[in-house]
C-alpha cells in the first residue's frame, strides 16, 4: 500500500502547475488518497497497541526531515537570489515544513501525537471501549474541523493562500484517517469485505466520481485536502486497497522507502521542471516523462543508498 501510495506521491508532483486542464484535475483527485492512504496504514499497524513510542516516531521522521530541509533550502536560495534569510523566516519554513511540499512530516508528526494522546486518555479509562468510543469521536471532530476551519478563518479576514496553508496541516482532519485505519482493523472490516470487493470497487469509483466532480465543477467545498467528498473517496480507496490485499515485491521495496522517496524524489522533479527539460513536449507526454524520469531516478538512488550506506545511518535519511 505504500509502494502504491508513494508512486501516486510522485504522480501529483509530476503534474504540469497549475492545474487548470480537466484531465489534469481528474488525475490529480484520482491521485490525492496518497497521503490517507499513509496515515491508514499507520492506523492498521497500530491497532492493538496500548502505547507508541512517541519520541522515537518523532525522531524518525525529524531526522531525515532536516537533512531534507537544509538541501531544500539550498537549492531554492540557488534558485532565488532575493530569498529572504532572516533566521525567524528560516525558523518559520522549518517549523512549517515550507520548502518543497513537505507537508506531510509535521501531518505525520501531529497524527503520531494525537495518537499517543488518545492512547492515553484510553488508558486511563475503566471503560472496555474507550479507545473506540474516542476514535469515533475523534472522526467526527476531524469531520468538523475540515467542513468549518476554512469559513472562520475567512470571516476572521485571513488571506486565501494562508487559509489554503491551514486547510493542508488540518490535524484533525488528517487524524481520521488513522483512526479510521485503527478501527478497521480493531473490528477486521477488510477481512469481512472480502466476500464484497465488487461492492467495494464500485463505492469508490462512485466516490471518486462525485469528488473529482465536486473540483472539477466547483460545487460546494472543492478543495484538494479536507472536504468531506474527500474523506469518503480516501477512505473507502485505501479500505478497497486493504481488502484486496496486492502483493507486489516492487512495490514493498518502494513502500519501506518510501520516506526517503518523499523527500529526496522533488529535487528532480524540480530540476526538470526549473530547467524545462520536457516543455517542449504536449502537457500529457510532459507528465508521463516526468513521472517515468523521477520514479527511475529516486528508485536507483534509493538502491544506490542502501547499498552504500551503512545499516545503522539508513534511518537518518528514512531509508
Amino acid at each position: 500500500m505504500r509502494g502504491l501510495a508513494i508512486l501516486m506521491v510522485i504522480g501529483i508532483h509530476s503534474l504540469p502547475q497549475p492545474l487548470v486542464s480537466g484531465w489534469a484535475i481528474m488525475l490529480d483527485a484520482a491521485l490525492r488518497p496518497c497521503v490517507p492512504i499513509f496515515l491508514f496504514a499507520s492506523g492498521v499497524m497500530s491497532a492493538g497497541k496500548t502505547e507508541i513510542p512517541p519520541g522515537r516516531r518523532l525522531m524518525t521522521a525529524v531526522v531525515p526531515y532536516m537533512i531534507a530541509f537544509v538541501a531544500a533550502y539550498a537549492y531554492m536560495a540557488l534558485h532565488n537570489p532575493n530569498m529572504d534569510h532572516r533566521l525567524h523566516v528560516t525558523l518559520a519554513r522549518f517549523g512549517l515544513a515550507y520548502v518543497f511540499v513537505y507537508y506531510y512530516v509535521f501531518v505525520y508528526v501531529g497524527c503520531a501525537v494525537a495518537l499517543w494522546l488518545l492512547l492515553k486518555l484510553a488508558n486511563a479509562s475503566d471503560h472496555r471501549n474507550a479507545p473506540v468510543t474516542l476514535l469515533i469521536v475523534a472522526i467526527g471532530f476531524g469531520l468538523l474541523s475540515g467542513a468549518y476551519l476554512d469559513p472562520l478563518l475567512a470571516k476572521m479576514g485571513f488571506s486565501s493562500p494562508l487559509i489554503e496553508e491551514v486547510r493542508m496541516r488540518d490535524i484533525p482532519f488528517w487524524f481520521t484517517f488513522l483512526a479510521f485505519g485503527l478501527l478497521v482493523a480493531t473490528f477486521r472490516i477488510g477481512s469481512i469485505l472480502r466476500s464484497q470487493k465488487a461492492i467495494l470497487l464500485i463505492s469508490v469509483a462512485i466516490a471518486y466520481a462525485i469528488y473529482a466532480g465536486v473540483r472539477l465543477w466547483q460545487i460546494g467545498d472543492a478543495a484538494d485536502y479536507d472536504s468531506l467528498a474527500f474523506f469518503v473517496y480516501a477512505s473507502l480507496a485505501a479500505l478497497a486497497l486493504l481488502t484486496l490485499r496486492p502483493v507486489s515485491p516492487s512495490l514493498a521495496i518502494l513502500g519501506s522507502g518510501s520516506y526517503f522517496i518523499y523527500l529526496w524524489h522533488i529535487f528532480i522533479v524540480m530540476f526538470l521542471r526549473d530547467h524545462g527539460v520536457f516543455d517542449s513536449l504536449p502537457p500529457v507526454a510532459g507528465f508521463i516523462a516526468t513521472f517515468a524520469t523521477a520514479t527511475i531516478a529516486i528508485t536507483l538512488a534509493l538502491i544506490c543508498v542502501r547499498y552504500l550506506v551503512p545499516n545503522r545511518m539508513l534511518r537518518w535519511i528514512g531509508a
